[in-house]
């Protein structure tokens, strides 16, 4: 599978009930993490976007279980839409998603109305946006230490 084919399928997986723009803003964090210059995901990914889906624990649509529980929503029984791949060759291409910009490195669907802060819980990320279910987040300066 090329890095197009998986990345589709990781939006479709990750976000394709988020709508256009949630599709786009789990993308922009996806190229984010690929960009960024410093901390944990510079030093693991090396601006590798296979490296970055595959960072363990990183993104439930990888888990072919979860608590036990078979998780029969992943990348691999996913086939992508004509939409998933134009989102992907868009964010590939260099394109981001201004609602949660260039800097947002987390993101997650926290099933209430607000979005917990900080997040990841250890304190590297600040509640930034929402965009529909899912809350985006920043770094703190404690991230670049990572």
């Amino acid at each position: 599978m090329d890095d197009r084919e998986l990345f589709a399928r990781l939006i479709k997986c990750e976000a394709e009930g988020e709508g256009e723009h949630g599709m786009k803003a789990v993308a922009t964090v996806v190229m984010n993490r690929v960009r960024v210059p410093y901390g944990e995901y510079q030093t693991v990914n090396r601006g590798n976007i296979r490296n970055v889906i595959y960072q363990p624990r990183q993104f439930t649509c990888l888990a072919t279980e979860i608590a036990g529980i078979a998780n029969i929503q992943n990348i691999w029984s996913m086939t992508p839409d004509p939409i998933h791949y134009e989102i992907a060759d868009w964010a590939l291409s260099g394109n981001i998603f201004s609602g949660v910009g260039a800097e947002s490195l987390w993101y997650m669907n926290p099933y209430v109305v607000e979005c917990p802060d900080p997040f990841p819980y250890n304190g590297t990320g600040y509640w930034f946006t929402r965009v529909n279910q899912h809350c985006f987040y920043n770094p703190t300066n404690l991230y670049a230490q990572t």
